[in-house]
This record gives C-alpha cells, sequence and structure tokens, in this order.
C-alpha cells in the first residue's frame, strides 16, 4: 500500500490524488482548493490503478507459498468439476434435458461458467463488504487516497479462481466439438462478446449486491443468491423453468442475456418467449446499461453510509 499511497500523493497537482472528491468516496470534495474536479476518465484510471496495486500486492503475498497456491487452485478446479458431474449422471439415465442434448447443456454451461468466473475473479471481494461495514472497517477505506470501489474489489484478490474460468473454457471447448453449428460470421462473433458481456453483467450484479449491503449489512447470501445462485440457474436450459421466472431473468434483471438469448441463436434453438433474433445481439447494450445502474446504486450506497462511530 506504500506504493499507492506514494503514486496518489505524486498526483495532487492534478486533482487526481486525494482530493477526488465524493464521486469516489475517499476524498474531501471537489472545491476544496487541491485543484479542479476529476473527470469520469482520470477517476476511471485511479481507479484501475489502485485495483492493480492491491491485487498485485495480493498476489504476490499468495505466491509466496507456491504449493499452498498450487494445491488451492487444484481444488478450486476440482469443486467446480463436480458441478458438471452433476449433470453427467443425469445424462446418464436420459438423453435430454428439458429437450437439450448434453452437449447443448455443456455449450449452456460453459458459457455461464466462464463468463461468472472471470466476474467471481475480479470482483468476488465484494459479499465482504457487509462485514467491513458493521465493523467498521470501511472507515479505513474512506481515509485512504484510492477509491473505495476499487479497494473492495480487489481486497484478498484471489488468484485460485483462475479455476472456475478454467474449467468454465474447457467444458465450452468440449461442447464445440461435440455438438453441430451452423457457423455464420455472426455466430464466430457472439463466441467472446457472450463471455465478455456476461462478465460484465455479473460484475454489475456484485457491486448492485455491495451497493445493497451499505442498507442492509449482513446480506452477504443475499448477493450470493444472485450471483453464484445465478449461474448456476444459467446453467440449465430455459426450458426446464417456468415462463415466469424466465421473463423474470429476461426482463427485470437481464442475467438471461449472460448466455440464455445469444446462445440459443448460435444453437439455432428457439427461446421460450419467442424473441426476436436480433435480440441476441444485445448482451454488450444490456451490458453497459446493468454496469451503469450499479454505479449509480453504488454512488447512493456510499453517500448514504454512516460510519459506526467508532
Amino acid at each position: 500500500m506504500a506504493d499507492l499511497r506514494e503514486k496518489r500523493g505524486s498526483e495532487g497537482d492534478t486533482g487526481s490524488g486525494s482530493g477526488s472528491g465524493s464521486d469516489t468516496g475517499s476524498g474531501s470534495g471537489p472545491g476544496t482548493g487541491f485543484g479542479p474536479a476529476p473527470t469520469y476518465v482520470s477517476r476511471l484510471v485511479d481507479g484501475l490503478r489502485a485495483y492493480r496495486l492491491i491485487a498485485w500486492m495480493w498476489i504476490r503475498s499468495t505466491m509466496a507459498y507456491r504449493a499452498s497456491f498450487a494445491m488451492t487452485l487444484f481444488g478450486n478446479f476440482a469443486g467446480t468439476v463436480l458441478d458438471f458431474v452433476a449433470i453427467l449422471l443425469m445424462f446418464s439415465r436420459v438423453d435430454q434435458l428439458g429437450g437439450y442434448s448434453l452437449g447443448e447443456v455443456a455449450f449452456l454451461y460453459g458459457l455461464s461458467s466462464a463468463a461468472f468466473g472471470v466476474a467471481d475473479l475480479t470482483l468476488g471481494s465484494m459479499d465482504r463488504l457487509g462485514q467491513r461495514v458493521r465493523d467498521g472497517t470501511l472507515d479505513t477505506l474512506l481515509v485512504r487516497p484510492a477509491p473505495v470501489l476499487a479497494q473492495v474489489a480487489a481486497d484478498r484478490f484471489a488468484l485460485r479462481r483462475l479455476g472456475r474460468v478454467t474449467q468454465g473454457l474447457l467444458v465450452l471447448g468440449y461442447a464445440l466439438t461435440v455438438v453441430d453449428i451452423d457457423w455464420t460470421p455472426a455466430k464466430v462473433l457472439l463466441m467472446p462478446v457472450m463471455v465478455v458481456s456476461g462478465a460484465a453483467i455479473f460484475s454489475a450484479v456484485f457491486v448492485a449486491g455491495g451497493a445493497f449491503q451499505f442498507v442492509a449489512q449482513d446480506a452477504s447470501q443475499v448477493q450470493n443468491s444472485f450471483t453464484y445462485g445465478g449461474t448456476t440457474l444459467l446453467q440449465y436450459p430455459p426450458t426446464v423453468f417456468a415462463k415466469d421466472l424466465v421473463r423474470g431473468v429476461t426482463f427485470v434483471l437481464p442475467l438471461a442475456f449472460v448466455n440464455w438469448v445469444p446462445a440459443l441463436y448460435v444453437l439455432g434453438l428457439p427461446y421460450p418467449l419467442d424473441l426476436p433474433e436480433w435480440t441476441a445481439f444485445l448482451p454488450p447494450l444490456v451490458a453497459v446499461a446493468c454496469c451503469g445502474l450499479s454505479g449509480l446504486a453504488w454512488r447512493a450506497g456510499l453517500r448514504s453510509y454512516r460510519s459506526t462511530g467508532s
């Protein structure tokens, strides 16, 4: 953290240091004599720099015990493998699940796991925010010259979570070898777009869940029901769920755009709600909208925070 303080302190004349204002939740506000209020781009750059420094600190700490890291990485990978083993066991008794073959379910599973794995790797520490609010340790983050969101997200950065990403990509690779897909340029383009957009949507849910904990405090399990529960839901075909639930994750909390809507277009299968084909290309726009709304929720939650007084 000393490196972080030195880098931030050297930028005081540009207005992007400790006077970054209430927008980042870590300064004394604009117009306090520390220079002009920073722009959105500068705040974003500051946040990414802080995140990189904090995450790298935790990575170095982890790699100091390489054998322990290797074992936890393998354990994380093996734990997620068991999720797909459960699907394999189901297909040992049936040929289809909700009208989907094993390869098609593996396709949905791989996309959901890979997208969620990236979000969990980068923002998985957000569920600890409620504990920080309760015990007052969030106050120490507020006085540091770095954006609070970056500090919370990078706290205890766990490189072992790469196991989930790796497992999801392996299952996705398996699905691509066994499923007969009529490839077009649009479908090829959708493959990386689905993973990136899906990770952004899950990241927005993580941030929104963190904002909710400013109010509820002890709500990590509520957040996990939408993050970990959401990826489990998306690993199965939408046809096995009630249409009201499918409508909810399509139009209310748009998790369906992580994989269901675009993936069924790639597979050439109909969506249960009879959406037009062009909706398969909406995940980037949905991701931007979700990130924008979660950012507003975070700002509102941070501004509503009142210290424990300790």
